[in-house]
């Protein structure tokens, strides 16, 4: 299984989903199960059967995020980081063809859905933890490894509570 942190951003994302999905998208679906089954003929209710299978889907991931939320630990960035690559960090990298990617290091709920985040459990993050600017470090890919620069560390500023 995944590493179980997280940082404060992406917690306070998946708590707002899990708010959502029970407020506001379930209510909203559960309304239409009830409507389409007023219909009548439920085996042949395309309408009933779509939302009821939705709702499961709803309520499946209603149950994941209320587990994770307990289960994952809330990492907040320390000023010792600074300078070294650790939880959290944005990191601008390099290699010798001028490649250039940048992303952040975070937990792996909070990957799904943007391109610039990587999960904390990946080869890449794992090859970064610790350096510093201007060091190399070697990814071992499926193509063989691969030999990377670090070109910028930075820690997104306070977030305003």
């Amino acid at each position: 299984m995944a590493t179980n942190i997280i940082t404060r951003e992406g917690h306070e994302a998946l708590r707002s989903e899990l708010d959502h999905l029970w407020r506001v998208y379930r209510p909203e679906i559960t309304q239409k199960v009830t409507w389409a089954a007023s219909l009548g003929d439920r085996s042949e209710n395309a309408d009933y059967q779509y939302n009821k299978k939705l709702l499961r889907e709803i309520d499946r991931r209603i149950r994941y995020l209320r587990k994770r939320l307990e289960d994952v630990k809330i990492v907040d960035y320390a000023p010792e980081q600074e300078g070294r690559v650790f939880f959290g960090a944005w990191v601008e990298i390099e290699n010798d063809e001028g490649e250039l990617k940048k992303f952040r290091i975070v937990g792996y709920d909070e990957i799904y859905g943007r391109n610039d985040y990587i999960s904390i459990d990946s080869p890449m993050a794992r090859a970064l933890l610790k350096k510093q600017e201007g060091d190399e470090f070697v990814v071992q890919t499926p193509g063989g490894d691969a030999l990377w620069y670090v070109t910028r560390i930075f820690y997104p500023g306070p977030v305003d509570a």
